[in-house]
């Protein structure tokens, strides 16, 4: 498939120009969307470093620039994608896994209107308790992994990395030779709980949970999941109902432009993101100053890009999540 690059329309002033000051004074200056359909927006994103563009544009002011009064609601599982095909969101920020096994089992209709973020090193680890017989990859045969197996990037990863070492995952309640997996999920807010509560001998982490199970507990990482098929891994994006953006074309454009400037100053000026991540409410992704300081970035792309996107359902396919291919084109307009 030839590559296909779909750009949101910036139409900002400036944005190059930010020195990393936070709210709205240091803001860039955005073009105005005159007609927006609505004025007040719910809208629920996973609060991890994958959503630094839209805690950006949040802290920023940037979606109040464009007369927008948002409303953030964490998302802590996939079910928030059929909450949204039944309203009760406007937007929502997740993984491309949770949207293309949503888009293909018919649990609604969805476009992606932008990309969120790419994986970066060490922002998606696997991680242990100081003392832990776990310290390689290989090493997790034979014990119990936390990790969500409910069409979740974070199995997806899993998998790959595991493949590349000829070791499979499993349900089973023992195996010597494989990975086990809890059979309730362990999404990334409560994998430090389960590995603090010995459920699991290692657990799979993302930014920022990963800087906060090392700063109070000593966890460390055993392998870092952007390697082999799934380096540099189109992680996060967001993304509507078609029927929703048929009705609200202005409403949408407003806060495309206002995200994408988000986005340019999360992929540019790290003192943002982690004023951005400090100014969050306790439960809604806030860190303290100094994981703010030590958490690892993603990247922060500014446009679609169908090829990059087409990879995700196409290392869906492969392991099974998928059971015949997908055309990602399908939620591109």
């Amino acid at each position: 498939m030839p590559e296909m690059i779909l750009a949101a329309s910036l139409m900002l002033v400036g944005v190059g120009c930010h020195g990393g000051e936070s709210g709205v004074a240091g803001a860039p200056a955005l073009q105005r969307v005159s007609g927006v359909e609505k004025t007040t927006l719910n809208v629920s994103v996973l609060p991890t470093i994958d959503s630094a563009g839209f805690f950006v544009a949040l802290h920023e002011g940037l979606f109040a620039q464009e007369g927008l009064h948002v409303n953030y609601t964490p998302a802590t599982s996939d079910q928030v994608i059929g909450a949204q095909a039944g309203g009760r969101y406007d937007i929502t920020g997740a993984s491309y896994v949770s949207y293309i096994e949503a888009q293909a089992g018919h649990v609604a209709d969805l476009r992606i209107i932008a990309e969120g973020s790419q994986l970066g090193r060490g922002t998606q680890v696997i991680m242990t308790l100081p003392g832990s017989r776990v310290m390689s990859l290989a090493g997790l045969r034979g014990h119990v992994l936390g990790v969500d197996p409910n069409a979740n990037i974070g199995f997806l990863l899993v998998e790959s990395a595991l493949a590349g070492q000829g070791i499979t995952m499993t349900a089973a309640k023992s195996s010597a030779d494989s990975v086990m997996f809890p059979r309730s999920p362990v999404p990334f807010p409560n994998a430090g709980l389960a590995l603090l509560s010995h459920q699991v001998d290692a657990a799979v982490m993302t930014e920022p949970f990963a800087s906060q199970w090392a700063e109070k507990y000593g966890a460390v990482s055993i392998a870092d999941l952007d390697v082999g098929a799934t380096e540099q891994f189109p992680a996060e994006g967001y993304a509507v109902t078609k029927a929703w953006a048929k009705a609200n074309p202005n409403t949408l454009k407003a806060f495309q432009i206002a995200l994408e400037a988000g986005q340019q100053i999360a992929d540019t000026d790290r003192a943002a993101v982690e004023a951005a991540f400090e100014s969050l409410k306790p439960g809604q992704g806030q860190v303290d100053q100094i994981t703010a300081t030590q958490m690892a970035l993603n990247s922060y792309p500014l446009a679609i890009n169908g090829v990059q996107l087409q990879r995700v359902a196409d290392v869906m396919q492969q392991y099974g999540f998928l059971k015949q291919h997908f055309d990602i084109r399908v939620m591109l307009s």
